[in-house]
């Protein structure tokens, strides 16, 4: 529950500062299960066993990579369209 309170949030956040910094575009990114180094207190086969897991149960069939969500940050960098959003680059886990 934890994290959903704090992605809430920081999806709330992102909305208010777009309004109160406008014209200065304000965006998130809300990353799913990504492969960093963040896992490696798991040890090798508890991040294996971990990822192995996650993978089997997400839309996509795997852990996503730093390059997914540099792309997605990238996109919010040059869109200069958008605002206010909260990208969710997670392959959908939270559906699963």
């Amino acid at each position: 529950m934890a994290v959903a309170i704090t992605n809430a949030a920081a999806d709330t956040l992102a909305r208010s500062l777009a309004l109160e910094l406008a014209p200065i575009r304000v965006n998130a990114i809300s990353p799913g299960v990504i492969d960093t180094g963040a896992w490696d207190a798991f040890g090798e086969q508890g991040k294996a066993d971990y990822f192995a897991g996650v993978s089997s149960r997400n839309p996509a069939g795997r852990i996503g990579t730093i390059e997914d969500i540099a792309q997605g940050v990238l996109f919010a960098l040059t869109n200069t369209f958008l605002t206010g959003q909260t990208l969710h680059i997670d392959v959908g886990e939270p559906l699963t």
